[in-house]
């Protein structure tokens, strides 16, 4: 990837659904290292771009690339092995495996060991047996899961949960990684010990781009802010200036306070 070249550029995006603009000419960049927040109040188009970044729709018109590459149209699992990871609004585990299994199951899930490599336990899949089980303790460590390897994952608490299906993203080793409502359902001592997880996953070298509807939060994490509103970009900015923007307060911030 060119040095001066965004990690990830979304251009003049577009996306029908049965004629209605879900995302509506919409345009950022996220640069390697950055945590960028992506907010909007509800049906502002937010996980419809995730979906749109990590292949699961494609663009009805625009582009989208990764370190320059165009990865618009391009299947999820090919997006996936570019480097790009997800997680989702509400968990997505396997919740009869323990958390280290599921860590275990993502790892192997991408090394190419044969059928009967594996059968036959050849010396190869158990390198990659081996390898899968000290990278599961590793990246459960990680998000500070180390605790609750043993324990079955559907009976975790949610924001445990919630920090297994990162672990299960981080397994992907990304370049880029998606987090869908990470903060979602947690109070706020678990809120602030994901939002130093998210941290420490950029200093270890992941770029982050982060949909959240926890402002304080999003606020206190993201270096930078795009704001969607029905479909459309109506600001981008540091955390300071999305505070002061007149059309985010009006169109989200304000409509939160309202509510409150």
């Amino acid at each position: 990837m060119a040095a001066d070249l965004p990690l990830l550029a979304v251009s003049s995006v577009v996306r029908h659904f049965y004629g209605v603009r879900a995302v509506n000419d919409v345009s950022f960049t996220v640069a390697a290292g950055e945590i960028l927040g992506l907010i909007g109040p509800n049906g502002a188009g937010k996980t419809t771009m995730f979906n749109l970044v990590s292949g699961r729709f494609s663009p009805s018109a625009g582009a989208i690339a990764l370190g320059g590459r165009r990865i618009d149209g391009m299947r999820p699992d090919r997006i996936a092995a570019l480097g790009i990871a997800r997680t989702f609004q509400g968990t997505r585990i396997f919740p009869r495996l323990t958390a280290g299994q599921n860590v275990r199951t993502a790892l192997l899930a991408h090394e190419k060991i044969g059928f009967w490599e594996d059968w036959l336990g050849l010396a190869r899949a158990r390198a990659a047996e081996a390898a899968a089980e000290a990278g599961a303790r590793e990246i459960l460590d990680f998000v500070g899961l180390s605790a609750h390897r043993d324990e079955v994952a559907g009976a975790l608490p949610y924001a445990r949960q919630s920090l297994l299906g990162i672990a299960l993203a981080l397994a992907l080793r990304p370049r880029l990684l998606l987090l869908d409502e990470p903060f979602a359902g947690m109070n706020p001592r678990e809120t602030e010990t994901g939002a130093e997880l998210v941290r420490r996953i950029r200093q270890a070298g992941t770029t982050v781009l982060l949909v959240e509807h926890d402002m304080p939060a999003v606020m206190g994490v993201c270096d930078r802010i795009v704001v969607l509103d029905h479909g459309a970009k109506i600001a981008e900015g540091t955390p300071g200036e999305i505070r002061q923007n007149p059309r985010v307060i009006e169109a989200y911030l304000g409509s939160e306070d309202d509510d409150a």
